[in-house]
């Protein structure tokens, strides 16, 4: 059995870049042996200090590395799919950022690939999931502590976003995290989604209508809702709040100390999602490679992946026709029952 993950990191922009650093200080048992972008000065600045690891411009390059024997992918969403494929013939353990695929049907074929495999290697980067606010609130729905979970309130705020971020992405990938939250909470499938237009902000740009009402429903009749803003100025902020029969249980709050002084009140809110989620990105890549290390994986499978996709299509189409939409599922493979 492998001892030590050797990674390679294909793309080394944003997220490519954290994950980089994160594996080569703050993870045990694995080490960062390639790195892939198609700037190879910029794979090649990412390299620096880090003993044995090389810049390469193709992940073909990396996969026939022989000192590689595991994929973290933090590319742009539409190059993940080749990617997958030619990491499942290696039977490397795979870190795949979301989105899996950008559509449900490609993300079918990933989940096919894997099922003929035979065994789970992939893990898809459901950050949030590793959060331990997240997972003090998952764990007091599956002890039903506070009787059934009855509704879940989302909010998700960002200050701005980057120019070209469309009203689709709002969807694709933004909300796209509480879509898969809502799974995580509630343990099942999403069947419904529908999308409201109120009153749009001065500070969205030009085809963009910001904030949105997402409303979900679920398996057994869980009602949730998402507000998404993403140019709400103040900060980042992503929050939860529960209704279980026996009580409301609230997550995701200001951030810091809370602090009463001459006459005021306050406290911080986070500038953006490596401060709020930090933590969790460092336990999910930790969880992935002592998983691996076990010939497992660690988190949340190409099923999940898989379903998002679907539930982001539904949520697209919905934001589109202001109709409620019905989450398309094909029947889910055995390796992920």
């Amino acid at each position: 059995m492998t001892k030590i993950l050797r990674v390679a990191v294909i793309g080394a922009g944003r997220m490519g870049a954290d994950h980089i650093k994160r594996l080569s200080t703050r993870i045990h048992g694995a080490e960062v042996a390639a790195v892939v972008d198609v700037d190879l000065a910029r794979a090649q600045a990412a390299i620096e200090g880090i003993d044995g690891a090389v810049a390469l411009a193709s992940a073909e390059e990396a996969l026939n590395n022989g000192d590689v024997n595991a994929v973290l992918i933090a590319t742009p969403g539409f190059l993940h799919e080749e990617i997958l494929y030619k990491a499942l013939e290696k039977d490397f353990p795979i870190l795949c950022e979301k989105p899996l695929t950008p559509d449900a049907d490609s993300a079918w074929k990933v989940v096919q690939a894997e099922q003929a495999l035979g065994h789970k290697r992939i893990q898809v980067g459901f950050m949030r999931r590793f959060d331990a606010e997240y997972s003090a609130l998952g764990a007091i729905i599956r002890n039903s502590d506070l009787g059934e979970l009855l509704m879940l309130h989302h909010q998700h705020r960002n200050p701005s976003t980057p120019e070209g971020f469309t009203n689709e992405m709002l969807i694709n990938d933004s909300v796209v995290h509480e879509f898969d939250a809502i799974r995580y909470f509630t343990g099942e499938e999403i069947t419904s989604v529908q999308v409201r237009l109120g009153k749009p902000t001065r500070s969205a740009p030009n085809g963009q209508h910001d904030p949105q009402h997402v409303l979900l429903e679920t398996e057994s009749g869980v009602l949730a809702d998402v507000e998404i803003y993403v140019n709400a100025k103040f900060g980042y902020q992503v929050a939860t709040q529960a209704s279980f029969e026996e009580g409301i249980v609230s997550i995701g709050g200001d951030n810091g100390p809370y602090i009463q002084s001459a006459g005021k009140w306050g406290g911080n809110v986070t500038p953006g999602f490596e401060e709020r989620f930090g933590a969790a990105y460092d336990v999910e890549v930790q969880a992935w490679v002592d998983a691996a290390l076990r010939g497992e994986i660690g988190g949340p499978t190409a099923w999940d992946g898989y379903a998002t996709a679907a539930c982001c299509e539904a949520g697209v189409e919905a934001q589109k026709s202001g109709e409620k939409v019905k989450v398309q599922l094909n029947t889910k493979p055995d390796l992920y029952k």
